[in-house]
C-alpha cells in the first residue's frame, strides 16, 4: 500500500508541475461559470454541462491515457527492473493519471456551481452530473491504457483506434441504433434497444441524466424506451450497475495485458 501511494503521489506531482491538468480544470470552471451567467437557471446549465461532458471527457481520457503509455515507456521499463509488483505498479500509474483528471473536472465544474448556489438549490442533480463525469474519466483513461498497451510499438495505430472508438461511442452509436429502428420498425425492438444501450458507457450516462431531468428527448428513441420500460428507479439501478461493469472491465483487461506484456 505504501508503494502504491508513493507512485500515485509521484504521478500527481508530475502532472501538477506540467500545468496541463490545471488548465483542464480551468476550462470546465470557465465553461460552467459562463453557462450559469448567460445560459439560464441551474437545470439548463447542468444539462449543458452534461452534453459537453459526454463528448469531451471520453476523448480527453482516452488520449491522455494512451499518450501517457507512449511518453512513459522508458520510465515504466526502468521501474520494472526494480523489485516492484506489476499489479501495484499498474494501479499506481493508472490512479496517478486518472484521479487528477477526475479531480480537475469535478473541482473545476463544482466551484462555479457552489458560488452560484446551484449545489444548495439542486444538489442531487449537480452531484449526479459531477459523479458521472468522474466515472467516465476513470473508464476512458482505462480504455486509453488498454489501447496504449495493445499498440505499444505502433503509435499511429493506437491513436487511430482511439479516435475511431470515440467517434463511434460518442457520435455514431445512437444514430446507428435509430437507423436500425427505422429499418426494422415492424419488429419489436424495445428489448434490443435496451440491451445495446447498456453496451455504451456514454449512452448509459445519458440515460442517467435523462432520468434525473425527466427528458426522454435527450437520448431520442433509446432514452424513451428505457424510461418507459424500466421507470426512473429501476433504470437508474440498472444503468449504475452497468457503469460499474464498464469501470471494472477495461481496468481488468489493462492489468492482464500489463502483467503479460514483455516490455
Amino acid at each position: 500500500m505504501k508503494l502504491l501511494t508513493h507512485i500515485v503521489k509521484n504521478e500527481w506531482k508530475s502532472l501538477l508541475r506540467g500545468k496541463w491538468v490545471i488548465g483542464y480544470g480551468l476550462i470546465f470552471l470557465l465553461l460552467t461559470d459562463s453557462l450559469l451567467r448567460f445560459g439560464g437557471g441551474g437545470a439548463e446549465t447542468l444539462l449543458s454541462i452534461s452534453n459537453v461532458m459526454l463528448l469531451f471527457i471520453p476523448l480527453v481520457g482516452m488520449i491522455y491515457g494512451i499518450l501517457y503509455i507512449y511518453q512513459s515507456k522508458e520510465f515504466v521499463e526502468l521501474l520494472l527492473t526494480q523489485p516492484i509488483n506489476r499489479r501495484v505498479l499498474y494501479w499506481g500509474l493508472y490512479l496517478g493519471i486518472a484521479t487528477p483528471l477526475m479531480s480537475a473536472f469535478i473541482i473545476g465544474a463544482a466551484l462555479p456551481l457552489a458560488w452560484h448556489n446551484i449545489l444548495l438549490l439542486d444538489g442531487s442533480s449537480a452531484a449526479l452530473v459531477l459523479g458521472l463525469g468522474g466515472i467516465l474519466t476513470l473508464i476512458f483513461v482505462a480504455l486509453g491504457f488498454v489501447l496504449g498497451l495493445f499498440f505499444y510499438d505502433d503509435r499511429i495505430k493506437g491513436f487511430g483506434f482511439t479516435i475511431v472508438i470515440w467517434l463511434f461511442l460518442a457520435i455514431l452509436y445512437d444514430g446507428l441504433i435509430l437507423l436500425m429502428v427505422f429499418a426494422f420498425g415492424n419488429y419489436p425492438l424495445d428489448r434490443f434497444v435496451i440491451i445495446v444501450s447498456m453496451l455504451n458507457p456514454i449512452d448509459l450516462a445519458r440515460i442517467l441524466v435523462m432520468l434525473e431531468f425527466d427528458i426522454s428527448a435527450l437520448m431520442g428513441y433509446t432514452g424513451a424506451v428505457f424510461n418507459r420500460f424500466f421507470g426512473s428507479n429501476l433504470g437508474i439501478l440498472v444503468s449504475g450497475g452497468m457503469l460499474a461493469i464498464w469501470l471494472a472491465l477495461p481496468s481488468w483487461i489493462g492489468l492482464r495485458v500489463f502483467n503479460k506484456k514483455d516490455f
